[in-house]
């Protein structure tokens, strides 16, 4: 069916290029072919066009907040955005733990000019979930959710992102331009030692009423593992921390810092600083002693050449190991789309007005545009990242945002 339709004038489709890729597609094998390409037709006061109905204007990949703003901007500026994400609708923030507490306010959380409303005076990760499922209905995005991209083709105002679905079958999406917004919870920082791939060993932490009166080591003394230990041991666990570091993370939660270190204090947490995990065996996490003067306050805890025995190797019983080592974004991915990455941070070369990248047409936006610093960009600014993207592609010019004061800390 023909559906007559308004668009703005940066809407413009390569429609040789589109007739092409049909053409194609119906005289291939019947194996390689997917959907019939649904037309409708786009009439402004300039031109009338067919275009696929799978074509958009901006192809934002990745559902988190950043993504989710990215859309929003760019419906709001007369664009038809898409998002596509592998998981949920903010697939990371529902992998947090299930009682966390965000460090920000409200307010600095908030994507398409919608109040955060609380109960408290910082968000949960309950309310920030339902904000954006709210915040995506009203600007009604269009979405794809649990599609993971395989590869792009394409150039700059021609691109197809292709996706394989929940259950394996191909799709294809065109878009004039596209964003990554793809985060880096996905990916965890590996201790690389042997047993590390154990079911009992897990680098995320979720709920801790499976682990009362259990053993459990936490790995790490940054937030993610102080805030673990402190659910865990609060939930009946008993709990040992082991850090490579001297002392718990400089940049703890204000709440945070106190609480844990008056539980190690009282010896109801049990620390071990200045230690490293060699190796995880079912049941029990072997750690040496870190040499002196090479304990940093890091919370990736590793050790080389940790096959075999050690001098002054310890056996720790554990039922569960939360390994809270941090995360990175999907590098790999990037490069992929030829996307020049700095060879030390792995940021990728960008222009810092349009943030886009060195591929004509693509963009980053939130935590990716950091490379390996992943607490320099977070939801409060990486949420106006958006505004600049749509900015330089509607010709607006630089749009500047100021600075939060503080990361989250998450």
């Amino acid at each position: 069916m023909t559906v007559v339709e308004k668009r703005p004038r940066f809407y413009t489709e390569h429609v040789s290029g589109l007739l092409q890729h049909r053409e194609n597609r119906e005289t291939a094998s019947p194996q390689s072919r997917l959907h019939p390409i649904r037309l409708i037709l786009i009439v402004d006061s300039f031109s009338a066009r067919l275009i696929d109905m799978n074509s958009f204007d901006v192809i934002c990949i990745g559902a988190g907040p950043t993504g989710l703003a990215c859309a929003i901007e760019a419906k709001r500026a007369g664009l038809r955005p898409v998002v596509i994400d592998k998981g949920c609708l903010c697939n990371s923030l529902y992998h947090y733990p299930m009682n966390m507490q965000f460090f920000t306010t409200a307010e600095r959380m908030e994507i398409g000019d919608l109040p955060l409303t609380t109960a408290g005076a910082k968000p949960s990760r309950a309310e920030a979930l339902k904000y954006y499922r709210r915040a995506a209905e009203h600007y009604g995005l269009e979405t794809r959710l649990y599609e993971r991209v395989t590869k792009t083709d394409g150039r700059d105002g021609a691109f197809v992102v292709h996706t394989t679905d929940a259950n394996d079958r191909p799709r294809e999406y065109h878009g004039r331009k596209i964003i990554i917004a793809t985060g880096y919870y996905d990916l965890p920082n590996r201790m690389d030692v042997p047993g590390e791939d154990l079911p009992f060993v897990s680098h995320y932490f979720t709920d801790p009423h499976p682990y009362w009166e259990q053993d459990v080591v936490v790995v790490g003394a940054r937030n993610s593992a102080a805030e673990a230990a402190l659910e865990l041991f609060r939930a009946g666990a008993r709990v040992t921390l082991v850090h490579r570091g001297s002392t718990v993370g400089e940049k703890l939660k204000y709440w945070v810092k106190p609480d844990i270190e008056n539980r190690i204090r009282a010896g109801e947490i049990k620390a071990l600083f200045n230690h490293c995990v060699t190796r995880f065996e079912p049941g029990r996490v072997y750690i040496v002693p870190v040499e002196s003067g090479s304990g940093k306050n890091e919370a990736t805890s590793s050790c080389s050449g940790s096959d075999g025995a050690r001098a002054g190797e310890k056996v720790l019983p554990a039922a569960q190991v939360f390994a809270m080592t941090g995360y990175h974004p999907d590098f790999a991915f990037l490069t992929q789309q030829g996307i020049r990455l700095d060879p030390v941070t792995r940021r990728p070369q960008v222009d810092p007005d349009s943030l886009e990248t060195n591929i004509p047409g693509i963009h980053v936006a939130g935590v990716v545009v950091g490379g390996r610093q992943t607490s320099d960009i977070f939801i409060e600014n990486g949420r106006f990242h958006g505004k600049e993207i749509v900015a330089a592609l509607t010709g607006k010019g630089r749009i500047t945002e100021p600075a939060p004061v503080s990361p989250p800390g998450e």
